[in-house]
């Protein structure tokens, strides 16, 4: 794992947006469609479940060489050799986090205002998961939207990589990267797909699509 973030999409898990259907398989026909990164954040599982799933997603990611992060858990990212850990604002701390795991292993950041970049710990995330840029019931413990238009200005001051996420569809896919987002991060677009596999094309079309407007 290096420090360079080459991702496109991220995948973000949510059995319950799985609709019943298998996690295991939810995920591995995401990673078949096109994601290429794994965030577990299961937030309603104790350690010894969470630690249990994680371990069964390492296997899967492992085949398809497709880095699993693991959400607020150090014991459990480094107990599974953890490709990355995710950390919230009123999660631990980073320098807690590099205590436990070394200062070179890799921590993403949530963001979710412009001051939040002006501390100094967080110039020591590996990216910046963006959150959100579109308001979603699934999350209400942030505190506005950031929209494409401060997406915009996060990419022109920030050298991080970022990680859009917060009800990205596929119809706002290619607007989202052309503001900015190096990376896309979904949860029930792909999750609740009725199939995952084609979601997950579909996104990274868009994807490709938002970056060639980009460049131009």
């Amino acid at each position: 794992m290096t420090k360079k973030f080459p991702y496109r999409l991220y995948l973000v898990t949510d059995e319950l947006a799985c609709l019943d259907r298998d996690f295991y398989w939810v995920v591995e026909e995401a990673i078949k469609g096109g994601v290429d990164i794994v965030q577990l954040r299961e937030k309603k599982l104790d350690d010894h479940q969470f630690l249990q799933k994680a371990e069964k997603l390492k296997v899967i990611c492992d085949r398809y060489k497709v880095p699993l992060i693991i959400n607020d858990n150090v014991n459990v990212a480094q107990w599974v050799e953890a490709d990355g850990i995710h950390v919230g604002q009123s999660d631990t701390a980073i320098h807690e986090v590099q205590k436990a795991l070394g200062v070179d292993f890799p921590i993403g950041l949530s963001i979710e205002k412009m001051n939040d970049t002006k501390d100094p710990s967080s110039k020591l995330a590996w990216y910046y998961g963006v959150s959100p840029v579109f308001s979603t019931p699934t999350k209400t413990d942030t505190i506005a939207e950031w929209g494409l238009e401060g997406l915009s200005e996060l990419k022109a001051t920030s050298t991080k990589a970022l990680i859009a996420i917060g009800n990205i569809k596929i119809h706002n896919a290619a607007s989202v990267i052309t503001a900015g987002a190096d990376c896309l991060a979904v949860v029930s677009a792909i999750c609740s797909a009725e199939s995952p596999a084609k979601a997950a094309e579909l996104f990274r079309k868009e994807i490709e699509l938002g970056l060639e407007i980009r460049e131009k």
